[in-house]
C-alpha cells in the first residue's frame, strides 16, 4: 500500500483526547486561535466534496420552497473541485440547476469576455457549460464596457443582488496578499462591486497566464467585501502550502484592511476548508502542544525539539528541563526522560541525516546512514519536472552522483515551451537565418516557416496561443539548454530523456487532465532503467501545478511496478521544487554542498539561459532561481548550525517515500 507522503511529512500531532470533535468545550481549546470556523480535509477532493455536497443541499432546499438558489462563484483552481463534483452529481444523480441564480465574483478589466485568462470564460468553460444552468441566470461581470459606464453597472449588479433577496452561500478563493475577490489590501469593509487596481504581487502572480507581467492588467471589477459579507453563507477555500501563511493571518490574526480576508471573521455563517498543507501554520497544526496535551511520537518530538531550540535560540545540546517546561513540553520530559536523554536522541537523528554520498557509501557501515551501500553503483533516475528543476532543486547532488560513479538518468517530463519568450524564438531564428539564409540557402520551406512565425508575433495578442512552429521551437530551445546543462555536469547523452508528458501540450498555461498515457510514458522509463534510486519533485503545491501533477504521474507509476522484484531495491527520494524547502525536522537526507559545489551548481543553472534574468514564472518572488536556489541551500545549513551540528556552506534535503 502507498503511504500519502505528506501525511509522513506534515505531522499536525494528535490531541490525547480525541472526543474534542464531539465536544465543545474541548473543541472550543483546540480551536481557541481561531477566529473563522475552519475545517482541515485531507486532500483538495475531500474538502471539495464537502462543499460540493453543501451547495447541492442548498439548491434542493430552495427547490422544495419554490425559490431561487443564489450563489455567488469564485474561479480557479480553488473552487474547481467543487464544480467538477457538481457536474458529476448533475450528470449521475440528476442534480438540477434551473432554479440556480449565479453572480461572478471577479474579472479583469478591460478583457474579452472570450479571452483565453478571462474568468467569465474559465467558469464557463469549468462550469457552466456542463450543467443545465439556464443563461438568463447567469450574472457576469461585464469587462467589455467603457469605463465611464462602470458605475452604473456596478450599482444595477449590486441591485440585482438584493432584489433576490441576497447570495445564498458565497464560494471563494484567497491570494497571497489575502485578497477576497479582488479586493486588495486597502480595501474597506464597507466596500462595493467596483473596479480596483490591482496589486504588484497579484499582476506578478498573474503574469504566468497572461505570458509577461508587462501584459497583465492594471485593474480588475470585483465584489466588494460588504457584498460578500452579506451573503448568508460564505466558504473560503484554499488548497496548499503556499497558502498557509495567508491563512493564518486571516484565521488568526487581527481584522485590518491589510489582510481583506481577515473581514471574514466578522460574518457569522463563514467556514474555512482547507488541506492539510495549507495548515501547516494554524497554531493547532504548527505548535499543538501550547494548546493541551499531545500523543508524543518521535517525529513530533522532533519537531517540537527544532521548534524549540529555534524560539529560544539554543542549539539542541543545551536545552534544559526549564525550557521544556516553560514551552508546553514538559510531557516529553515526563514521559521519555530528561531533557538531556532527548536532546541527545534528536540531535543524532538529525547527525545521521547528513551525508556526502547521496548514493550510499561503499564498504561503509550504513547502519545509521540515510542511503544503502550496496550496490555501491546504483542506477538512478532523476525526474525534473520542467528542464530545469532538476539543477535548480537537486544540481548539487546530481553532480555528487555523477562524481561518484553512479548511472544517472535525468528525465524531464514536460517541455516548459510556455516559459519561453518570444523575444528568445526571434533570436534564435535570427541565428538560423543568418546562417543558412544568408549564405544563398535554396531551403524556401524554411523561409517561409520563419516568415510565418515572425508575421505572428508581430500580431500576436496578449491572450493568443503560439501557433506550433513557434512551440516546436520553444520546446527545442529548452530540450537545447537541458542537454547543455546534463553535458556540464558529466550526465551520459544516452541518459538524458526527455518525455513531453501529453497533459502539458496544451499550448497554454491552462493544462490537460493527466490520463493513462501520462503514467504509461513514466512507468515505461522506470522499467527500462530498473533504478536503484528515484528523485523526483516532492512538492506539496506549486504556482502553476505541473509539479504536483507530474509527481502523481510517478506516484501512478510506481503504484503500478511495486509489485515488481526488482522494485523491492528501488528507493524514492523527494526534493523540493525553487519555492520552499523541506523542514528540518522532515528531513531525513541532507547532502551538504561546499562552496566549489555550490558555484559548479550556479553554473549548470546558467545553462538554462532563457530562463535567466526575468523568466517569465517568477511568481511574487523577484529573485532569479539560482538566488533562491542558494538562499535556501544556505538556509538550511545555517539551521543545522544552530542546532549545534556541524557547519557546512550549504545543504540539499531530501524526504524518503516509502510505498512498500
Amino acid at each position: 500500500m502507498i503511504v500519502k507522503f505528506n501525511q509522513k511529512i506534515s505531522p499536525a500531532g494528535k490531541f490525547k483526547n480525541e472526543g474534542y470533535h464531539n465536544d465543545p468545550y474541548l473543541r472550543a481549546l483546540i480551536t481557541k486561535h481561531e477566529k473563522i470556523s475552519t475545517k482541515l480535509y485531507g486532500s483538495s477532493t475531500e474538502g471539495s466534496k464537502a462543499v460540493a455536497s453543501e451547495i447541492a443541499s442548498i439548491i434542493k432546499i430552495k427547490e422544495l420552497e419554490g425559490k431561487k438558489c443564489v450563489l455567488g462563484l469564485a474561479v480557479g483552481s480553488a473552487p474547481s473541485e467543487v464544480y467538477e463534483e457538481l457536474i458529476r452529481m448533475h450528470k449521475k444523480e440528476g442534480l438540477s440547476f434551473k432554479n440556480v441564480i449565479v453572480f461572478n465574483v471577479m474579472e479583469y478589466y478591460p478583457i474579452s469576455s472570450n479571452a483565453l485568462q478571462s474568468f467569465n470564460r474559465s467558469i464557463r468553460e469549468q462550469f457552466f457549460q456542463h450543467v443545465d444552468l439556464p443563461q438568463d441566470n447567469i450574472n457576469y461581470l461585464d469587462s467589455t464596457i467603457p469605463q465611464e459606464k462602470i458605475y452604473d453597472f456596478c450599482r444595477s449588479y449590486e441591485e440585482r443582488i438584493d432584489k433576490l433577496g441576497g447570495i445564498d452561500m458565497q464560494i471563494l478563493g484567497i491570494g497571497r496578499t489575502g485578497h477576497i475577490g479582488l479586493n486588495e489590501p486597502g480595501s474597506s469593509i464597507n466596500s462595493l462591486t467596483r473596479i480596483v487596481s490591482l496589486d504588484d504581487i497579484t499582476r506578478t502572480e498573474a503574469a504566468s497566464d497572461f505570458f509577461s507581467k508587462d501584459n497583465s492588467p492594471r485593474k480588475a471589477i470585483t465584489m466588494g467585501i460588504k457584498t460578500i459579507l452579506n451573503a448568508k453563507r460564505v466558504r473560503l477555500l484554499a488548497w496548499g502550502e503556499g497558502k498557509a501563511d495567508v491563512l493564518k493571518k486571516t484565521i488568526e490574526g487581527a481584522v485590518t484592511e491589510e489582510i481583506p480576508a481577515s473581514f471574514l471573521q466578522k460574518h457569522e455563517n463563514c467556514k474555512v476548508i482547507i488541506d492539510e498543507a495549507a495548515s501547516a501554520e494554524l497554531t493547532r497544526v504548527k505548535t499543538p502542544w501550547l494548546i493541551d496535551s499531545v500523543e508524543w511520537d518521535e517525529r513530533l518530538i522532533k519537531k517540537a525539539v527544532v521548534w524549540l531550540c529555534l524560539k529560544v535560540n539554543k542549539p539542541i545540546l543545551k536545552l534544559t528541563d526549564r525550557d521544556y517546561n516553560d514551552n508546553g513540553m514538559g510531557d516529553i520530559l515526563a514521559e521519555r526522560g530528561s531533557a538531556y536523554q532527548t536532546n541527545i536522541r534528536i540531535f543524532n537523528e538529525l547527525q545521521h541525516t547528513i551525508t556526502g554520498w547521496p548514493g550510499g557509501k561503499p564498504n561503509a557501515d550504513d547502519t545509521n546512514r540515510p542511503e544503502r551501500k550496496d550496490p555501491a553503483k546504483k542506477r538512478v533516475i532523476i525526474f525534473s519536472p520542467h528542464p530545469d528543476d532538476d539543477v535548480i532543486s537537486m544540481g548539487g547532488t546530481l553532480l555528487r552522483l555523477v562524481d561518484q560513479g553512479h548511472e544517472v538518468h535525468v528525465a524531464y517530463q514536460v517541455s516548459g515551451s510556455i516559459a519561453v519568450s518570444d523575444d528568445d524564438v526571434l533570436r534564435y531564428i535570427d541565428f538560423i537565418d543568418d546562417y543558412t539564409i544568408g549564405k544563398k540557402s535554396e531551403n524556401k520551406d524554411l523561409i517561409a516557416t520563419h516568415a510565418k512565425i515572425r508575421e505572428f508575433l508581430v500580431n500576436k495578442k496578449p491572450d493568443q496561443v503560439d501557433i506550433p512552429e513557434i512551440r516546436h521551437i520553444k520546446s527545442l530551445i529548452r530540450v537545447g539548454e537541458a542537454k547543455a546543462g546534463c553535458r556540464y555536469a558529466n550526465v551520459k547523452d544516452a541518459n538524458v530523456h526527455f518525455l513531453n508528458l501529453p497533459f502539458y501540450e496544451s499550448g497554454s498555461v491552462e493544462k490537460l487532465p493527466m490520463g493513462k498515457a501520462d503514467v504509461k510514458i513514466v512507468t515505461d522509463l522506470i522499467k527500462e532503467v530498473k533504478p536503484h534510486q528515484i528523485y523526483a519533485a516532492g512538492d506539496l503545491s506549486d504556482p502553476h501545478g505541473t509539479h504536483r501533477v507530474c509527481l502523481d504521474a510517478i506516484f501512478q507509476s510506481i503504484d503500478v511496478l511495486k509489485k515488481e522484484a526488482w522494485m523491492k531495491d528501488c528507493w524514492v527520494w523527494l526534493y523540493r521544487g525553487a519555492w520552499h524547502e523541506w523542514e528540518i525536522h522532515n528531513i531525513e537526507m541532507a547532502v551538504p554542498i561546499s562552496p566549489d559545489e555550490l558555484l559548479r551548481k550556479r553554473n549548470a543553472i546558467f545553462k538554462h539561459q532563457s530562463q535567466k534574468d526575468g523568466a517569465m514564472f517568477l511568481g511574487g518572488d523577484d529573485r532569479e532561481f539560482w538566488q533562491r536556489a542558494e538562499d535556501r541551500n544556505r538556509g538550511t545549513a545555517d539551521t543545522y548550525n544552530n542546532l549545534g551540528l556541524a557547519s557546512y556552506e550549504a545543504f540539499e534535503a531530501f524526504v524518503r517515500y516509502e510505498f512498500l
